[in-house]
């Protein structure tokens, strides 16, 4: 992990991200301009590297997760960050990451945690929840070898959840709207708090994009995630 600690700050709200890339690639450094944006607002920042396909399929990655955010529970107190208000946010394959650990209870279970007691809020960027059937090749691969729908984390949805802000771009061809749409929907039905954003003009990429100083006028993600961690974090 990468660690942004914003100067002076002590008990500071905590922003676990997780980066996308189909499950397949990325890294933890092309992401410092997230870990900015948030530290900026006054949050420790924990960027998450992971295992990806072809090193490791479903559910390695999981495992890799709940693994950082445990360490992060552990030890972020160190680093100026307040290890009871710990959020989880991603982008993409990150946000199924973040969802799943936030939803599915048996991941973090295996460090010791209780999402339900030990995260603070779900931030998923353009995430896929509820992407069956599936038709890439390669990600028939990945989520093979047990139960597909266990790997969808609208089925984990059952009530009392933590709160979720979930926001995706409408020009998003990429990962479809409607997974964002879906999780909302099942989220309100059970009764949770989610807050769902459809940014207008934006696609899957511009979205995380938006993030850095320079897009930030491409839509205002930066001041929805800093709204809903205050919100949930006082």
């Amino acid at each position: 992990v990468d660690i942004y600690t914003p100067a002076g700050v002590s008990d500071a709200p905590v922003i676990v991200f997780f980066y996308g890339g189909n499950w397949q690639n990325g890294d933890k450094q092309v992401y410092r301009f997230v870990a900015a944006s948030l530290a900026s607002r006054g949050y420790v920042t924990v960027i998450s590297d992971y295992r990806v396909y072809p090193e490791v399929r479903f559910a390695g990655f999981m495992q890799d997760g709940a693994q950082a955010v445990a360490w992060t529970k552990t030890n972020i107190k160190s680093f100026g960050g307040d290890p009871e208000r710990v959020f989880l946010m991603g982008h993409s394959a990150g946000a199924h990451i973040a969802a799943m650990l936030t939803f599915d209870p048996r991941w973090l279970g295996k460090e010791g945690l209780d999402p339900r007691r030990d995260i603070a809020g779900l931030i998923g960027v353009a995430g896929p929840y509820d992407f069956l059937p599936l038709k890439d090749e390669t990600l028939k691969v990945i989520f093979s070898g047990g139960d597909i729908a266990r790997t969808q984390p609208i089925n984990f949805v059952k009530g009392g959840e933590p709160p979720a802000l979930l926001v995706a771009g409408r020009k998003d061809e990429t990962v479809e709207p409607g997974n964002t749409a879906r999780l909302a929907a099942r989220l309100r039905a059970r009764g949770d708090d989610v807050t769902e954003v459809e940014y207008p003009s934006i696609g899957h990429m511009a979205i995380v994009g938006a993030l850095a100083p320079l897009l930030r006028g491409l839509a205002p993600i930066v001041d929805d995630v800093d709204k809903f961690v205050r919100t949930h974090s006082s």
